[in-house]
């Protein structure tokens, strides 16, 4: 397997320097400060990357004040109160994407965030609980339980609310191919994710660093994204 030193010594000299790459690293929030989040926050996020999945990223960002408005601040207890017909309402609703499985997505998910938040104190308790060591675990687990939640729509999820993940991106994979890991293309099975987890559970090992930042450095390690 290639050492991680020299995965990391390349992306430095693509992005211009060790302080340049700091940069461009994602946060990781802490357990307490992902069990202090807010139950709407979760679902505010999971609602825009189900809407960026397959769409411009660019015009939901610039859209979002008017789906915050529109969904009442994502509140769950609020949401959790609509009406099917109020639901229904929201196809024709020029605040939002008006998509109907994206909004029976997040109709779904307000039941699914408020059940594991009854059951551990808060979603972001739950989230935080969750070891690192299990990322495959829990990515069925959003899956299953979720509403569209599968593949990379979970994993920017967990990464943009700081949970510490790695990120199964094109240029992720491609460089763990080149370590010799044996894994698809696209790598979607369990038996794949597996591997993947274990690789940067390893690397993890070895230098200390967060899976979110490991896999940010083997993305800028390889393909067009040059400084």
């Amino acid at each position: 397997m290639t050492s991680f030193n020299k995965i990391l010594q390349r992306a430095e000299q693509r992005k211009g320097g060790a302080s340049a790459l700091k940069k461009l690293m994602p946060e990781v929030a802490s357990k307490a400060k992902l069990g202090k989040t807010g139950d709407d926050r979760f679902l505010a996020m999971m609602t825009k990357c189900i809407n960026q999945a397959g769409f411009s990223w660019k015009v939901i960002e610039n859209k979002w004040p008017e789906f915050e408005e529109a969904f009442h601040g994502f509140n769950p207890r609020t949401l959790g109160l609509l009406s099917p017909e109020q639901w229904e309402a929201y196809a024709s609703d020029r605040r939002v994407v008006r998509n109907w499985q994206k909004i029976k997505a997040l109709q779904e998910n307000v039941y699914f965030v408020q059940q594991v938040s009854r059951d551990h104190g808060g979603f972001g308790k739950w989230l935080a609980a969750w070891p690192i060591e299990d990322q495959v675990g829990l990515m069925a687990y959003l899956k299953k339980h979720g509403s569209r939640l599968g593949g990379q729509t979970a994993l920017w999820f967990l990464r943009r609310m700081g949970k510490d993940c790695f990120i199964c991106s094109r240029d992720v994979v491609t460089v763990l191919r080149s370590t010799g890991l044996d894994i698809a293309e696209q790598p979607t099975s369990k038996r794949d994710l597996l591997k993947v987890q274990a690789q940067f559970l390893q690397w993890h090992e070895q230098t200390g660093l967060p899976l979110s930042h490991l896999s940010r450095i083997a993305a800028c390690s390889v393909g067009e994204n040059y400084l």
